[in-house]
Protein backbone atom coordinates (compact mmCIF):
# COMPACT_ATOMS: atom_id res chain seq x y z
CA UNK A 1 0.00 0.00 0.00
CA UNK A 2 1.30 3.44 -0.92
CA UNK A 3 1.85 5.76 2.03
CA UNK A 4 0.77 9.41 2.11
CA UNK A 5 4.13 10.66 0.78
CA UNK A 6 4.10 8.20 -2.12
CA UNK A 7 0.53 9.17 -2.98
CA UNK A 8 1.51 12.84 -3.26
CA UNK A 9 4.18 12.39 -5.93
CA UNK A 10 4.86 10.26 -8.98
CA UNK A 11 7.71 7.78 -8.57
CA UNK A 12 10.15 9.85 -10.64
CA UNK A 13 9.26 12.96 -8.63
CA UNK A 14 9.68 11.20 -5.31
CA UNK A 15 13.18 9.79 -5.79
CA UNK A 16 15.19 13.04 -5.40
CA UNK A 17 12.95 14.24 -2.56
CA UNK A 18 13.62 11.16 -0.44
CA UNK A 19 17.08 10.02 -1.58
CA UNK A 20 18.74 13.41 -1.89
CA UNK A 21 16.69 15.89 0.11
CA UNK A 22 15.84 13.50 2.97
CA UNK A 23 12.06 13.78 2.96
CA UNK A 24 10.63 10.80 4.84
CA UNK A 25 7.31 9.35 5.97
CA UNK A 26 8.90 7.11 8.62
CA UNK A 27 9.55 7.82 12.28
CA UNK A 28 13.11 7.25 13.43
CA UNK A 29 13.84 4.78 16.20
CA UNK A 30 16.31 7.33 17.58
CA UNK A 31 13.93 9.55 19.54
CA UNK A 32 16.72 11.30 21.46
CA UNK A 33 17.67 13.24 18.34
CA UNK A 34 14.20 13.40 16.77
CA UNK A 35 11.76 16.16 17.64
CA UNK A 36 8.62 17.96 16.48
CA UNK A 37 10.07 21.17 15.03
CA UNK A 38 7.59 23.35 16.93
CA UNK A 39 9.06 22.15 20.24
CA UNK A 40 12.24 24.04 19.35
CA UNK A 41 10.32 27.32 19.68
CA UNK A 42 10.27 26.75 23.44
CA UNK A 43 13.50 28.12 24.90
CA UNK A 44 14.06 25.26 27.34
CA UNK A 45 13.18 22.63 24.75
CA UNK A 46 15.46 24.31 22.22
CA UNK A 47 18.42 24.41 24.61
CA UNK A 48 17.96 20.79 25.67
CA UNK A 49 17.76 19.56 22.09
CA UNK A 50 20.75 21.54 20.83
CA UNK A 51 22.78 20.28 23.81
CA UNK A 52 22.04 16.73 22.65
CA UNK A 53 22.76 17.17 18.96
CA UNK A 54 25.85 19.32 19.58
CA UNK A 55 27.64 16.20 20.79
CA UNK A 56 26.99 14.62 17.39
CA UNK A 57 28.93 17.47 15.82
CA UNK A 58 31.85 17.14 18.23
CA UNK A 59 31.20 20.25 20.29
CA UNK A 60 29.74 21.29 23.63
CA UNK A 61 29.05 24.83 22.44
CA UNK A 62 25.39 25.63 21.83
CA UNK A 63 26.40 28.42 19.48
CA UNK A 64 28.40 26.03 17.31
CA UNK A 65 25.86 23.22 17.60
CA UNK A 66 22.99 25.57 16.83
CA UNK A 67 24.68 26.84 13.68
CA UNK A 68 25.52 23.36 12.41
CA UNK A 69 22.04 22.05 13.14
CA UNK A 70 20.62 25.06 11.30
CA UNK A 71 22.60 24.07 8.20
CA UNK A 72 20.96 20.65 8.27
CA UNK A 73 17.53 21.97 9.14
CA UNK A 74 17.47 24.54 6.33
CA UNK A 75 18.62 21.86 3.89
CA UNK A 76 16.03 19.26 4.86
CA UNK A 77 13.16 21.77 4.90
CA UNK A 78 13.94 24.30 2.18
CA UNK A 79 15.44 21.92 -0.39
CA UNK A 80 12.49 19.51 -0.81
CA UNK A 81 9.94 22.33 -0.63
CA UNK A 82 11.70 24.50 -3.21
CA UNK A 83 12.55 21.55 -5.44
CA UNK A 84 8.94 20.34 -5.47
CA UNK A 85 7.70 23.89 -6.07
CA UNK A 86 9.93 24.54 -9.06
CA UNK A 87 10.43 21.13 -10.62
CA UNK A 88 7.01 19.57 -9.94
CA UNK A 89 4.73 22.59 -9.49
CA UNK A 90 3.64 21.11 -6.17
CA UNK A 91 3.53 22.84 -2.81
CA UNK A 92 4.43 20.97 0.37
CA UNK A 93 2.78 22.27 3.56
CA UNK A 94 5.88 23.33 5.49
CA UNK A 95 4.67 25.33 8.47
CA UNK A 96 6.70 24.55 11.55
CA UNK A 97 3.70 22.91 13.25
CA UNK A 98 3.60 20.38 10.39
CA UNK A 99 7.27 19.38 10.54
CA UNK A 100 9.19 16.72 12.44
CA UNK A 101 12.96 16.25 12.58
CA UNK A 102 13.66 12.53 12.18
CA UNK A 103 17.13 11.40 13.21
CA UNK A 104 19.18 9.18 10.97
CA UNK A 105 22.84 8.40 10.44
CA UNK A 106 24.79 7.78 7.27
CA UNK A 107 26.82 4.57 7.04
CA UNK A 108 29.97 6.45 8.00
CA UNK A 109 28.30 7.75 11.16
CA UNK A 110 27.54 11.28 9.97
CA UNK A 111 24.22 12.55 11.34
CA UNK A 112 21.87 13.63 8.53
CA UNK A 113 18.33 14.05 9.86
CA UNK A 114 15.28 13.98 7.61
CA UNK A 115 11.98 15.84 7.45
CA UNK A 116 8.63 14.20 8.15
CA UNK A 117 5.31 15.99 7.74
CA UNK A 118 2.04 15.45 9.58
CA UNK A 119 -0.05 16.55 6.62
CA UNK A 120 1.10 15.43 3.17
CA UNK A 121 -1.63 17.16 1.13
CA UNK A 122 0.15 19.08 -1.61
CA UNK A 123 -1.16 22.11 -3.47
CA UNK A 124 -0.89 22.38 -7.24
CA UNK A 125 0.00 25.50 -9.18
CA UNK A 126 -2.59 26.78 -11.64
CA UNK A 127 -1.22 28.62 -14.65
CA UNK A 128 -3.28 31.74 -14.02
CA UNK A 129 -2.39 32.22 -10.33
CA UNK A 130 1.04 30.64 -9.91
CA UNK A 131 2.44 33.86 -8.44
CA UNK A 132 -0.02 33.84 -5.53
CA UNK A 133 0.39 30.09 -5.08
CA UNK A 134 4.17 30.46 -4.97
CA UNK A 135 3.87 33.23 -2.37
CA UNK A 136 1.83 30.89 -0.18
CA UNK A 137 4.41 28.10 -0.50
CA UNK A 138 7.29 30.44 0.33
CA UNK A 139 5.45 32.13 3.20
CA UNK A 140 4.68 28.77 4.81
CA UNK A 141 8.31 27.64 4.47
CA UNK A 142 10.12 30.80 5.51
CA UNK A 143 7.83 33.05 7.59
CA UNK A 144 5.87 30.11 8.98
CA UNK A 145 8.84 27.92 9.79
CA UNK A 146 12.47 28.89 9.28
CA UNK A 147 12.21 32.50 10.49
CA UNK A 148 10.44 31.41 13.67
CA UNK A 149 13.09 28.82 14.40
CA UNK A 150 15.99 31.18 13.73
CA UNK A 151 14.57 33.70 16.19
CA UNK A 152 14.33 30.94 18.78
CA UNK A 153 17.90 29.81 18.06
CA UNK A 154 19.28 33.33 18.30
CA UNK A 155 17.73 33.77 21.74
CA UNK A 156 18.29 30.30 23.20
CA UNK A 157 21.66 29.39 21.69
CA UNK A 158 23.19 32.79 20.96
CA UNK A 159 23.68 32.14 17.27
CA UNK A 160 23.65 35.30 15.15
CA UNK A 161 20.65 35.68 12.87
CA UNK A 162 23.03 36.56 10.03
CA UNK A 163 24.81 33.20 10.35
CA UNK A 164 21.52 31.31 10.45
CA UNK A 165 20.13 33.06 7.39
CA UNK A 166 23.36 32.67 5.45
CA UNK A 167 23.27 28.95 6.24
CA UNK A 168 19.85 28.99 4.57
CA UNK A 169 20.92 31.19 1.66
CA UNK A 170 23.88 28.97 0.77
CA UNK A 171 21.53 26.01 0.36
CA UNK A 172 19.15 28.02 -1.82
CA UNK A 173 21.97 29.28 -4.05
CA UNK A 174 23.30 25.74 -4.45
CA UNK A 175 19.90 24.30 -5.38
CA UNK A 176 19.17 26.80 -8.15
CA UNK A 177 22.68 27.41 -9.43
CA UNK A 178 24.12 23.89 -9.33
CA UNK A 179 21.53 21.20 -8.64
CA UNK A 180 18.73 22.30 -10.99
CA UNK A 181 20.35 25.20 -12.81
CA UNK A 182 20.40 23.54 -16.23
CA UNK A 183 17.50 21.87 -18.02
CA UNK A 184 17.01 20.81 -21.61
CA UNK A 185 13.32 21.66 -21.29
CA UNK A 186 12.93 25.37 -22.17
CA UNK A 187 9.67 25.70 -20.22
CA UNK A 188 11.22 24.20 -17.09
CA UNK A 189 14.39 26.23 -17.55
CA UNK A 190 12.32 29.42 -17.67
CA UNK A 191 10.48 28.41 -14.48
CA UNK A 192 13.76 27.66 -12.68
CA UNK A 193 15.11 31.09 -13.59
CA UNK A 194 11.85 32.84 -12.72
CA UNK A 195 11.58 31.18 -9.31
CA UNK A 196 15.21 31.85 -8.45
CA UNK A 197 15.00 35.49 -9.51
CA UNK A 198 11.88 35.85 -7.42
CA UNK A 199 13.52 34.29 -4.35
CA UNK A 200 16.25 36.91 -4.59
CA UNK A 201 13.81 39.80 -4.96
CA UNK A 202 10.67 38.76 -3.05
CA UNK A 203 9.37 41.02 -0.25
CA UNK A 204 10.67 40.46 3.25
CA UNK A 205 7.29 39.52 4.71
CA UNK A 206 7.40 36.19 2.87
CA UNK A 207 10.48 35.42 4.96
CA UNK A 208 9.05 36.74 8.21
CA UNK A 209 11.57 39.59 8.06
CA UNK A 210 11.54 43.31 7.23
CA UNK A 211 13.77 42.71 4.22
CA UNK A 212 14.58 39.68 2.08
CA UNK A 213 17.36 37.84 4.00
CA UNK A 214 18.64 36.03 0.90
CA UNK A 215 19.66 39.21 -0.92
CA UNK A 216 22.36 40.41 1.48
CA UNK A 217 24.46 37.27 1.03
CA UNK A 218 24.26 37.19 -2.78
CA UNK A 219 27.74 38.61 -3.28
CA UNK A 220 29.71 38.36 -6.55
CA UNK A 221 31.59 35.12 -7.12
CA UNK A 222 35.37 35.23 -7.17
CA UNK A 223 38.03 32.98 -8.68
CA UNK A 224 40.37 31.46 -6.12
CA UNK A 225 43.51 29.39 -6.79
CA UNK A 226 42.02 26.30 -5.14
CA UNK A 227 38.67 26.47 -7.00
CA UNK A 228 38.05 25.41 -10.60
CA UNK A 229 35.09 27.78 -10.95
CA UNK A 230 34.32 31.16 -9.37
CA UNK A 231 32.71 30.76 -5.94
CA UNK A 232 30.68 32.96 -3.62
CA UNK A 233 32.57 33.54 -0.36
CA UNK A 234 30.38 33.60 2.73
CA UNK A 235 30.07 36.77 4.78
CA UNK A 236 29.67 34.87 8.05
CA UNK A 237 31.37 31.75 9.42
CA UNK A 238 29.21 28.71 10.19
CA UNK A 239 31.66 27.79 13.01
CA UNK A 240 32.37 24.30 11.69
CA UNK A 241 36.09 24.83 12.34
CA UNK A 242 35.35 24.86 16.10
CA UNK A 243 34.26 21.21 16.16
CA UNK A 244 36.49 18.32 17.18
CA UNK A 245 38.73 16.70 14.59
CA UNK A 246 40.64 18.47 11.86
CA UNK A 247 39.00 21.83 12.66
CA UNK A 248 39.18 22.84 9.02
CA UNK A 249 37.46 25.81 7.42
CA UNK A 250 34.79 25.32 4.77
CA UNK A 251 35.92 26.11 1.23
CA UNK A 252 33.73 29.23 1.12
CA UNK A 253 34.49 30.43 4.66
CA UNK A 254 35.57 34.08 5.01
CA UNK A 255 38.06 33.04 7.71
CA UNK A 256 39.76 30.68 5.25
CA UNK A 257 40.13 33.55 2.78
CA UNK A 258 41.70 35.67 5.49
Amino acid sequence: MRNALQSSFAEEELEPLTAEFRLTSEQSEDRAHSVPAAELLNETGCIDYIDRVSRLFGTTSRTVGGSLFAKRYSYMTAMPVLYAMTMNNKGLPASIENCHVESRFREDGVWLPGLRLNDWHTSDAANDDRHDWRDNVLRSLFAGNIAKLWRSFSKANRVSAATLWENTAVNVYWLYEQRIGDSSDPVLQARIREDYDYLLSAPGDLFGEKTNPLIKFDSPKVKLPQSEKPIRIRKTCCLYYLTDGERSYCSICPKAEE
